[in-house]
Formats: structure tokens, sequence, C-alpha cells
């Protein structure tokens, strides 16, 4: 069976324009992923089932205790809000805990917690998007994350009233720092330094949670461009790989239609989360 792709170089619709002020901010200029911390997150709304307990046991306990209370608060409003925000098309914040007991190392948890990260944040999802555009029209070149290619991709941004970007070059040079920084959990960039993305390796489970990503967006079409793949910037070339490892698993079905590839969850999207396939 053959994986049908609609050719190099096709790209995902623009999202410019889609965006009102109120959705938008600069919440990445005071953290990025903090993944030890959001882990942490999760699990405390795993065991109480109430934000409103998960947020004083934050303050009390101190989970973030390098920082002043009005920094941990601030820290806690926006990670907690990637998980509030978070819909079907990711897994439920009470299979976190479970879903990063399968993560093999840090990149992986990085890589999940970044799909959160998106939902969450439109300006971010808007510039990732340019940047799997970016690859998909100019190759792993495309993804040249110096600050002046950031700030040109931000000027091109526009509310969905017409009006353009227009927060201030230091609030925008910090912006682009954050983003950076999530590059460099994903394994984009290798280092503080480096300015240039590479592809990132992918393991098991943030396959499983990019390729249910894609699923929900997309569903029986989905491997023509998947979404969660080219977020996680995975060119044309590696998919017949990624879907030979999702096919694999137990927890998808690959199928054939006049020789096409299909590739579907046996059962719930993300099921695998509280049975611990995930690792092989």
């Amino acid at each position: 069976m053959t994986l049908r792709a609609d050719g190099e170089g096709d790209t995902l619709p623009s999202l410019d324009a889609r965006f009102s002020r109120k959705e938008v901010s600069m919440a990445l200029t005071m953290c990025g992923l903090l993944v030890d911390k959001a882990e942490q997150i999760s699990q405390l709304y795993t065991r109480h089932r109430d934000w409103t307990v998960v947020e004083e046991r934050w303050e009390t306990e101190r989970y973030d205790d390098r920082s002043t209370r009005d920094s941990s608060k601030k820290i806690y409003r926006v990670l907690s809000s990637r998980f509030k925000t978070a819909r079907s098309n990711l897994p439920a914040i009470t299979k976190l805990p479970s879903v990063f007991d399968q993560c093999t190392n840090h990149r992986d948890k990085a890589q999940v917690l970044y799909f959160y990260l998106l939902e969450d944040d439109p300006l971010v999802k808007y510039t990732i998007h340019r940047y799997a555009n970016r690859m998909r029209q100019m190759g792993v070149g495309g993804l040249d994350f110096e600050q002046q290619t950031v700030e040109r991709l931000l000027n091109e941004f526009h509310y969905d009233d017409g009006s353009e970007f227009d927060y201030a070059d230091s609030t925008t040079r910090r912006w682009g720092e954050g983003f950076r920084s999530v590059m460099r959990e994903i394994d984009v960039l290798e280092s503080q330094q480096e300015l240039h993305g590479q592809v990132p390796n992918v393991g098991t489970v943030p396959l499983l949670v990019a390729s249910g990503y894609s699923w929900e967006t997309g569903e029986k079409d989905w491997l023509t461009l998947p979404v969660g793949w080219l977020y996680l910037f995975q060119p044309e070339q590696y998919w017949g790989s990624l879907a030979e490892r999702l096919g694999n698993h137990p927890s998808w079905e690959a199928s054939g239609i006049h020789g096409e590839l299909r590739l579907q969850p046996v059962d719930q999207t993300y099921g695998w989360a509280e049975s611990g396939e995930a690792v092989e």
C-alpha cells in the first residue's frame, strides 16, 4: 500500500486573520514549556479534580519555590490555561500523568506539552503554522529562527478585524526568546546559540499524540496533510516511516483502499493513554 499525499510544497490553509485581539496574548514572554512544572500541575489536577484546590496546593506547597509568590502565580496561570483550554483533539488532562509515565525522556514530554501550548496560544500556533508551511516550500532551510525572521512573520499577522500586530519591540524580542526556548525543548534547535532548525526525533508517545491530533483534525483524509506531523516539523519524506510505526502500534490499524494506505485509531483516539500501550 502507498501513502497518499498531496505532494511536496502543498501548504496548510492560512491562519492569518483568524484570531481576535481578545484571544491573542504575549504569554510566552512569561514562560515556555516548563515541562516539570506542567507535569506537576497535571498530577495535582488528576489527584484533586478541582482547579481551585490545585491552585491552593500550588501556592501553599510552593511547587515553583524558586520564584517569588507573584511570579509563581503568573507561571501557574499560564501553564494551567494550556490544560483548561485543551479540547478533545488532545489527551484529557486526567490522562496526562499516564502519558508522561510512558514517555522515555524529557524531549518526549516536551513534544506532548507543545501541542497544548499550540492549542492555547493563537500567536504561537500562527507562527508554527507559518514555519510548517516554510518547511513545505523550502525544506529544512525554512526553519530559520533568527529574531529578524520571527519578527517578520509576526509583523505579517493580522487580527480578525484586519488590524496588524502591534506589540512593542522589546516585548517582541522577549517573545522570540521564549519561542526559541520551545524549539530547543522539542529538539528543533540544538543549543541556545543555534538559530537554524533541524528535523527533530519523535518518540512513540509524541507520535501517537501528533497522529491523534491530526486524525481529530482531518479524520479519514488526515494523511494527505498530517497537521500534527507538520507542526513537529516532519517533512514528507519521513511520513512513510512514521505511518509504518503508527500502523504497527496496537492502538492504530492500517487498511487499504485501491492500494492507498489508511490509518485510524482502533477505538478511542487516546485510549492508549490509560492502557499503558505506548511504550513498546
